[in-house]
């Protein structure tokens, strides 16, 4: 079982497959099982990187809440692409691990290839917005310190699917990497200078307008509605979702090998 250690917090990663980088990072409460059916189609072509997240799956779950932040996941990302030894890759995620996508390409625009953004917001421009969001995902955090992983029974697929030792990483993930301090991410967006795809699921219907934002600000972005599919779009409708990637990647392979 491969591990990375990161200033004494294993983390649960795998690689599959040969060619170009893609690091793929679960939604918040799920763990990297939720692309189990995206490995053979992407594997092919591509080195694909799965990983779980400090305080989910496999990973460990750190007692400091101190180690949970925007910061440290966005740090785990890059020590992983030096641990499969890639400079750059692309980079994508659901839901959290988009928004954490976003926030490695603020801080790494010379390691992301592209960005694989999915059922995903960017974050809040207004305070009062984000304060919105930080009150209910300091009310997540309850709700998994008071029931435990029952929380999980009434989520999405991916959260549904989702194996954790216990609820504590759970937790402290939602008060430290859930929350959100400033507007730094969704302010990047017309910054974005890489191939770009924006997924969502039809039925998503809380990040329909999220989607639509991003497509519209990030330069040159594609945007894929997912028909009969909720939250986890990869889930709901593999077999979609997994052409809808796959064309984005064949765009790319046929830009990198046009001639200079």
């Amino acid at each position: 079982m491969p591990m990375l250690n990161r200033d004494g917090v294993n983390l649960y990663y795998e690689v599959q497959g040969a060619g170009p980088v893609i690091l793929l990072t679960h939604g918040y409460s799920a763990t990297s099982q939720m692309w189990a059916g995206q490995v053979e189609a992407l594997s092919k072509d591509h080195t694909l990187v799965t990983w779980d997240m400090r305080g989910h799956g496999r990973s460990d779950y750190p007692e400091d809440q101190g180690l949970y932040s925007e910061e440290a996941t966005v740090a785990d990302m890059a020590a992983l692409l030096d641990a499969v030894g890639a400079k750059s890759a692309i980079i994508g995620g659901l839901s959290l691990g988009g928004y954490m996508s976003l926030a490695f390409h603020r801080a790494h625009p010379e390691r992301t290839e592209a960005l694989l953004i999915i059922d995903t917001g960017p974050g809040y421009k207004k305070d009062e917005a984000r304060d919105g969001w930080n009150a209910n995902a300091l009310k997540t955090a309850e709700r998994y310190e008071r029931d435990g992983l029952a929380v999980l029974t009434g989520g999405s697929a991916e959260r549904r699917d989702a194996r954790h030792r216990d609820a504590t990483g759970l937790a402290r993930a939602a008060r430290g990497m859930l929350t959100q301090r400033d507007a730094r991410v969704i302010e990047s967006l017309p910054e974005i200078r890489v191939p770009s795809i924006v997924i969502v699921g039809a039925d998503d219907t809380p990040f329909l307008a999220a989607s639509d934002y991003m497509a519209a600000k990030i330069p040159g972005a594609q945007k894929v509605v997912i028909p009969n599919a909720g939250h986890a779009a990869n889930i709901d409708q593999p077999e979609a979702f997994n052409r809808a990637l796959l064309g984005f990647l064949d765009g790319l392979k046929a830009r990198t090998s046009q001639p200079a």
